[in-house]
């Protein structure tokens, strides 16, 4: 079995490519300039011909310009599986979806593999557990206090390592083939319990301090983020506020193991947050 893997040294890319034992084509921007140590990985570009030979491909969102394009590639050539990662809320307005306007293509990827006529899944997942560390890391290295909205928000942040498993399990069996599959971390924390939960993992007296979401938005904006993905997270804040986050418990049903806590993750991924190798 071989599978061509879109996204093959991104977040999710690089735990799937590891997890996967057979060859493997992992699609990057620049593959010369990639080394692995894994002898079963090879890094390609993002030519057509490299479909040749493949019997499952998995298609990133954010990798892919042209999901249809590709999947009707994949199917002329002969590949016989095609597995997206799509999102949680993939369903709502596209203008609610704060990832669109940060160049996630979900629905996009989902429609396509599910429309391909081959055997499919589509891995919809939840809010990543590394996205605290994107948002939260700067200030935390720089002091006790994180600032940010709606403290009472919550999430299910979801261990990339348990997603990449999910989506290992999609592409080399076929118990999941025909579903869109709801994947979330194991719990429900607001934003001022996930900055005591880090806290609690650095042993420092963190806590979270809410500001206004204007204030928030224009933070973000200066920070170099697009508006309309800053309007938008206000917006998914605001419709959320005070209600708890989905957890679908499908990673334990999946994988026959619980899901990765939040606290495992945060104790597995502390040099963002120190400034220190992990």
């Amino acid at each position: 079995m071989t599978v061509l893997v879109t996204g093959g040294t991104g977040l999710v890319g690089r735990h799937l490519v590891r997890l996967l034992t057979g060859p493997v084509l992992a699609v990057s921007r620049d593959p010369r300039a990639h080394a692995t140590d894994l002898d079963h990985v090879t890094f390609v570009d993002d030519d057509p011909a490299h479909l040749a030979g493949v019997t499952a491909l998995f298609v990133h969102p954010r990798a892919v310009a042209d999901p249809f394009a590709l999947v009707a590639r994949a199917r002329a050539a002969g590949v016989g599986k095609v597995v997206a990662l799509s999102a949680l809320n993939v369903d709502d307005d596209p203008a609610d979806q704060p990832s669109r306007h940060r160049g996630d293509r979900n629905a996009e990827a989902e429609a396509a593999v599910a429309g391909s006529g081959l055997p499919w899944v589509s891995v919809r997942a939840g809010s990543f557990a590394s996205n605290t560390a994107t948002a939260w890391a700067h200030q935390i290295r720089s002091g006790d206090v994180v600032r940010g909205p709606y403290a009472d928000f919550a999430e299910a942040p979801l261990d990339e390592r348990d997603l990449a498993e999910v989506i290992a399990h999609a592409l080399t069996t076929d118990t999941l083939d025909g579903r869109r599959v709801e994947v979330t971390g194991p719990g429900s924390h607001t934003h001022a319990e996930l900055v005591a939960i880090i806290g609690g993992v650095l042993d420092r007296p963190l806590r979270y301090h809410e500001i206004p979401p204007d204030q928030a938005t224009g933070h973000l904006v200066r920070a170099g983020l697009p508006a309309a993905f800053a309007h938008a997270l206000m917006d998914r804040y605001a419709r959320g506020a005070g209600l708890p986050a989905t957890v679908t418990g499908e990673v334990d049903k999946i994988l026959r193991r619980p899901a990765r806590t939040f606290p495992d993750w945060v104790a597995d991924h502390t040099g963002p947050f120190t400034g220190e190798p992990a």
